[in-house]
């Protein structure tokens, strides 16, 4: 997608002091005079999909990023590396001055700054009426889709829809907002959006944000309200967008996936050269000892760099064992040519060492780049699936319906056949049962893909879980993040503090 990595990102902030680098010192007078500056100031923005300067954020696997965090938070994933961080995010444990929690809001939201100034400015260029519609809609999907992040994670923020506002440092601070004014916010920018762009990308637009993108966020955000029938309402018009699960489940996240299939909505697109714009999943996931074997690789090639994500026994002994999601979900692995599998629950000896069982099962999940030199690959991100989408339709008829429809039946059996499980039979799971159902196959069907803290939350099992684990500090508070502490400073109070923190 227009080499995202490489685009210059110049950036003010809506508070002081929240600035990330500048790399062009580009400005408003020398800058927007044409289409091509449209299209940069565009691509520039979309590099907040991996965080932009912030160390391997956003939509990749690292501890700056809002994915690992949802899964790390939940009962997704736990970390076998030593640093304490990981175990404050599997507790609940957070705190003002952990720059891992504060860092995405510092993050993004001088990106939804800089997206409001940059709407005004190509407002004013001459160039093509419908080239124009399309990257002012594409700037605003992109700020609804990161006001979203933060409003999951933090509540309600601050945010300027004021361009001259947005460009002034010294602009006299404004409180948050309320919570519906933030949703109908993120609402209006979404449906602006979906009306202009079309259903997908193709090519070297792959990975822009479309209409069926723009959709699946605004269903997400439904969902989180509990607006359950305009959240049926938006997932059947998705269903009518073109979008079918493909046959094989793991090849939604191969490198030979590049450019997209029917069942990816939306993706990030990684060039395992290319600075802050690799997936770096598998370095994370796949231990050093005894190593990964892959066979579709040179021989040369290690694929095994920090290996610390694992997802906790008591998780992955929940899925079905037929289960052909398991084949990127690993119990077992290879360690050589000759398919020596060493078992990571149990341990196992191999040529006379023996290796002891491992925290948990290796969510592998992403296919190896055979083009990489180095750990991280080019494999492109998943951000939504159409899959999700029918999980998340089921459920919003289970709830609107007060209990399941053959519609939200054939949704729910049209992962599980893809997946080799048996479907449910219409009439035989009462509104309860059914939800229980959605609330494991979400978590089949979606492991370590950014969904599930928010799932958890919308359940109200998110606080239970951290509890169950014997987490002393799982607070109702801690379904939100604290601000980060200069904010509150630097605005005088006027922002307010999450409760709790």
């Amino acid at each position: 997608m227009m080499g995202i990595a490489t685009m210059v990102l110049f950036s003010l902030s809506c508070e002081k002091g929240l600035k990330p680098d500048v790399y062009s010192s580009l400005s408003t007078s020398t800058f927007f005079k044409s289409a091509s500056d449209a299209s940069a100031a565009v691509t520039a923005m979309y590099t907040g999909m991996l965080g932009g300067n912030n160390y391997e954020a956003g939509w990749s696997g690292s501890n700056n990023g809002w994915k690992i965090q949802s899964s790390m938070e939940t009962d997704e994933t736990v970390c076998s590396w030593g640093w304490s961080g990981w175990k404050r995010m599997n507790q609940l444990q957070f705190s003002i001055d952990d720059d891992v929690i504060t860092g995405i809001y510092s993050a993004m939201m001088p990106y939804i700054s800089q997206i409001t100034m940059d709407i005004a400015a190509i407002s004013s260029i001459s160039m093509g009426a419908n080239l124009k519609a399309q990257y002012i809609a594409e700037l605003k999907a992109l700020r609804a889709h990161y006001s979203q992040i933060l409003f999951q994670l933090y509540g309600p923020v601050p945010i300027r829809l004021d361009p001259v506002e947005a460009a002034d440092p010294n602009a006299k601070p404004i409180p948050r907002p309320s919570k519906d004014s933030m949703v109908s916010y993120i609402e209006n920018d979404y449906k602006a959006a979906a009306a202009v762009l079309p259903s997908v990308f193709s090519g070297s637009d792959y990975g822009r944000f479309t209409s069926t993108a723009c959709l699946t966020g605004l269903m997400k955000l439904y969902m989180s309200q509990r607006r359950w029938q305009d959240a049926v309402t938006v997932g059947e018009k998705i269903k009518t967008m073109g979008f079918q699960l493909i046959t094989n489940y793991a090849d939604n996240f191969s490198y030979t996936n590049k450019g997209g299939n029917s069942e990816i909505i939306l993706a990030v697109p990684c060039n395992a050269s290319a600075y802050l714009s690799y997936n770096n999943w598998l370095a994370d996931v796949l231990p050093p000892s005894p190593a990964y074997y892959d066979p579709s690789l040179p021989s040369d090639q290690s694929l095994n760099e920090w290996g610390g994500y694992k997802m906790p026994w008591t998780t992955y002994n929940k899925f079905d064992p037929t289960d052909k999601r398991l084949s990127v979900l690993l119990g077992k692995y290879p360690v050589d040519a000759s398919g020596t599998l060493f078992d990571a629950q149990n341990g196992s000896t191999i040529n006379g060492t023996y290796y002891p069982p491992l925290l948990g099962a290796i969510p592998k999940k992403y296919g190896a780049d055979p083009t990489s030199t180095t750990g991280v690959m080019g494999t492109d991100i998943v951000v939504y699936r159409y899959a999700d989408v029918e999980l998340l339709l089921a459920e919003a008829l289970n709830e609107a319906n007060s209990g399941p429809t053959n519609e939200a039946y054939d949704l729910v059996n049209d992962v599980r056949n893809r997946a080799g499980l048996s479907p449910y039979a219409y009439g035989s799971l009462t509104y309860s049962t059914f939800h229980g159902k959605i609330m494991d196959e979400r978590l089949f069907e979606l492991w370590c893909e950014g969904q599930r803290r928010e799932d958890m939350i919308r359940w109200g099992t998110f606080i239970q879980y951290a509890a169950s684990q014997g987490s002393p500090f799982a607070t109702a508070n801690d379904t939100l993040y604290p601000l980060p502490q200069k904010v509150i400073t630097e605005t005088g109070g006027v922002v307010k503090q999450n409760a709790g923190y």
